[in-house]
């Protein structure tokens, strides 16, 4: 999230689009309710109508893998109806910057940018540049009339979204769609404020990361970015994802969002030179600039004395991957499918229920030689050799079942959507022989360490150079029991030799070798200090020789009525509550909205212990202590951006700088309406003209499979329902799998609530009862009927043991994901249901 759960209820406009927070995110709904009950209104846009749309002012109903077409109408509607924020757009975004003369957009190449090469499907973005000055720096036209200008780029490219294109696209009737358009877009004002909440239902398409952009465009053409009440909000699917992320969980990334070297990035200068973004812009921030830091001390965090100046602060021992190589989830089981691994830790996961197009996972399972199954419960991923259908004689992977404690068993920290750190006591001790996932990866590091040890190996040192001082050691130099407050120290980070300030005179300490790193601010990139994740500088720190959690506070100070609540927890970065909030003022460092004030510039401000004069911001963390734009040392206020400016136009990404609309893999459609490149054209596919696995095989636009179909989760069942299956009270509320379904269908069908119904794709089939709803309606798509249905995908054959509950809806799902990040495309696919 920019900003945070709380933040919502100071919104005007509520825009809930690719999420159900009422169902999935029920806590959440309270701030949505306060905000109604202050005048906001509610805009729901969701194929079906949900627990949420109940609660909402306007409804709009949209076909699944619509989304840009959605939001492409509305980007339209903000700029010819001149909505925008335009001293936002100029000042703080992009929209003035020119770009290559030879760049061209779809509506000149058939649905492609410039630069596309048909046999590689990727793109060489040599056009995608911007015109430099003889400084180096971007060349602006502040006039916004320039035709190569970001602005003029942006108009050109959605005047093709036309109310009638769009309504045909999305089956979102056109009164509807100007009714959302006119509503969000009135938050272009200072004092008017608007947010977008999603989650899964925009992430999990072949065009995700570009949904997301979408709405960014929006938001910064509003001037929604950075003020109360505004942002891009993603409402993450368990407590602890937006944690698990910042520490390093997907396959390119260290913690705190560091890359991940490649084998090309043969040492520590090569990795700064070339992964450090840089900017010749004085008044840019260009806060990853600090880059070297932030690697070195966490090289000296996990290897501690074993790092030094002289071998490269241990560079050599950290993982690389191969050149162009995807470690990423559709990656890791197709090679698992072709046999290309041995082993497998599943650690608190169920991706034979799970995972896109789970039929191919559970026959991947089979590929292993041996798998461990980390998790609470035993599920489908652990007993997936003794499936229906399948012969556990046939199958020679070896399954070990780690049983892991639950997070009331367990101390340490969680950081939810609001990049919120909160510490967890234990509420009762590990029941039978589970453990804390900490206490068995102690387990497993000793051991595998001893066998290094003992019977060595072509390359040891990651394993024997890493630190390990989380507790007491006994005699053989294991540690006896993890004390989780060493990791999160470690994780903050340490002073390893005394720091000064070298610029006073004469140089004043600032630190002690050993204390911990007060933030990250102060970490040095030459080995002197520790920082197990640099964004969590600060989450467990000492003031005056006093050592705190920070995660562990519990005041409910709130000084500025917004709900930042400062004491309560800690936010990275710095508990910074509103990111970007140099954006909530004017260049003169005035709130936009005096009301909603999240930050502003004080000129009379005194030093708190000097009492002398100490210009400086007052509110919320800002964005760095630099004085506002107008000023002689001002700076720009989006400071994790080489160029300071929010990105209306996007040259990094793989599909192109400006969305645009695609059709999901498998659609009802022959034809994209908008161009004639149907799919997103930097797709990996597994399965093309007869070339692949059979397993990965898709059809679209196919009578056998006439109906669009998506997944969804329930309030009764957790992910794949592993904890909450095994509940009596929660599993006879939501019982089996189901499908909803719409009235005009069932009556075509012959289908009645209740029946027993078989949904097929071209992958799977799942049966399921259905359920015949108003939640969904027909669509009028390109001129055709188009009728969709949904499953939740909560369900597995495992449990209840009589197989009652039926199987995962990820029986069903492709094999495909987005250009950018790979996330399965789960949220738009074909199929057929039939009465059984």
């Amino acid at each position: 999230m920019t900003n945070n759960w709380i933040d919502i209820k100071n919104a005007d406009v509520i825009l809930v689009m690719g999420a159900n927070p009422a169902e999935n995110h029920p806590i959440s709904m309270k701030w949505v309710l306060r905000a109604q009950e202050k005048g906001a209104k509610l805009i729901v846009v969701d194929p079906r109508f949900t627990r949420t749309a109940a609660k909402s002012d306007i409804y709009a109903p949209m076909r699944s893998g619509t989304d840009i077409a959605f939001l492409g109408g509305m980007i339209k509607y903000i700029l010819d109806n001149h909505l925008y924020f335009k001293d936002y757009v100029v000042n703080y975004t992009n929209a003035a910057f020119l770009v290559n003369p030879e760049y061209k957009g779809p509506g000149e190449l058939k649905g492609l940018f410039s630069g596309y090469d048909d046999k590689t499907r990727k793109y060489d973005k040599k056009t995608w540049s911007y015109q430099m000055d003889e400084k180096g720096i971007p060349k602006k036209d502040l006039s916004l009339k320039d035709k190569n200008c970001v602005f003029q780029l942006l108009k050109k490219h959605y005047s093709r979204y036309k109310l009638d294109t769009v309504s045909s696209i999305t089956g979102t009737p056109k009164e509807k769609l100007l009714e959302v358009y006119k509503t969000y877009a009135s938050t272009g004002k200072p004092n008017r404020a608007g947010t977008e909440l999603y989650a899964m239902g925009w992430t999990q398409h072949t065009v995700g990361t570009q949904n997301i952009r979408a709405m960014s465009v929006i938001q910064l053409l509003l001037g929604n970015i950075g003020i109360a009440g505004v942002g891009i909000n993603a409402l993450r699917g368990e407590s602890n994802v937006q944690g698990s992320t910042d520490h390093g969980l997907l396959f390119h990334i260290l913690p705190g969002y560091l890359p991940v070297p490649t084998a090309s990035v043969v040492d520590l200068k090569t990795y700064i030179e070339k992964l450090t973004p840089k900017t010749k812009d004085p008044k840019s921030v260009n806060w990853w600039g600090n880059r070297p830091k932030y690697i070195t001390s966490y090289l000296k965090a996990i290897y501690g004395n074993n790092a030094t100046k002289d071998n490269d602060f241990g560079y050599a021992w950290l993982p690389k991957l191969d050149e162009g190589m995807n470690a990423s989830w559709l990656m890791l089981f197709d090679q698992m499918f072709k046999g290309k691994f041995e082993g497998f830790f599943a650690w608190g996961q169920n991706p034979a229920c799970s995972g896109a197009n789970a039929g191919k996972v559970r026959k991947a399972l089979a590929k292993l030689k041996w798998m461990v199954n980390v998790n609470l419960f035993d599920n489908e991923t652990g007993s997936f050799w003794r499936a229906p259908g399948t012969n556990p004689a046939e199958i020679q992977t070896e399954v070990f079942m780690l049983p892991a404690a639950s997070s009331v068993e367990k101390e340490g920290s969680i950081t939810n959507s609001s990049r919120l750190a909160q510490w967890r006591t234990r509420a009762i001790p590990p029941i039978g022989e589970s453990k804390p996932d900490s206490e068995i990866m102690n387990e497993l590091y000793f051991r595998v360490k001893k066998l290094y040890k003992t019977k060595g190996s072509k390359f040891t040192a990651p394993i024997m150079n890493l630190t390990w001082n989380y507790g007491k050691k006994g005699d053989d130099g294991k540690v006896k029991e993890i004390n989780i407050h060493q990791v999160a120290k470690e994780i903050n980070g340490y002073y390893l030799e005394d720091l000064f300030d070298n610029k006073a005179t004469p140089p004043k300490q600032l630190a002690k070798k050993g204390e911990l790193c007060a933030s990250f601010v102060t970490l040095q990139a030459d080995g002197t200090t520790s920082c197990g994740n640099w964004i969590y500088s600060q989450s467990y720190t000492q003031k005056e020789d006093k050592v705190i959690n920070m995660m562990a506070r519990r005041k409910k100070t709130d000084t500025t009525g917004l709900g930042l609540y400062p004491e309560w927890a800690w936010a990275w970065p710095v508990n910074r509550r509103i990111i970007y909030n140099r954006a909530s003022v004017d260049p003169q460092g005035r709130p936009w909205d005096p009301k909603r004030a999240v930050i502003k510039w004080n000129p009379n401000k005194l030093d708190p212990k000097t009492k002398k004069p100490a210009p400086g911001w007052d509110g919320d963390v800002p964005d760095g202590p630099a004085p506002p734009m107008a000023d002689e040392k001002g700076k720009y206020p989006f400071i994790m951006r080489a160029d300071g400016m929010g990105a209306i136009f996007g040259p990094g990404l793989a599909d192109g700088p400006l969305p645009e609309h695609y059709e999901a893999l498998e659609c009802p459609l022959q034809e994209n309406v908008m161009s004639k490149q149907r799919i997103n054209p930097t797709i990996k596919l597994f399965y093309d003209k007869g070339k692949g696995s059979p397993e990965d095989i898709f059809i679209s636009c196919d009578i056998r499979f006439p109906f669009v179909a998506t997944t969804y989760r329930v309030s009764e069942h957790w992910q794949t329902g592993v904890m909450t299956r095994h509940q009596p009270w929660l599993l006879e509320m939501m019982p089996q799998q189901f499908v909803e379904i719409s009235e005009e269908l069932a009556n075509e069908k012959k289908i009645k609530s209740g029946d027993k119904v078989r949904v097929k794709s071209a992958r799977g089939e799942v049966w399921a009862i259905a359920v015949v709803t108003k939640r969904f309606k027909p669509f009028k798509v390109a001129g055709s009927t188009v009728h969709q249905v949904g499953l939740p995908w909560c369900f597995g054959w495992q449990y209840p043991e009589d197989g009652s509950g039926g199987d995962s809806a990820n029986l069903l799902t492709p094999t495909i994901g987005d250009a950018n990040t790979m996330i399965p495309e789960t949220k738009a696919f074909m199929v057929n249901v039939e009465k059984i």
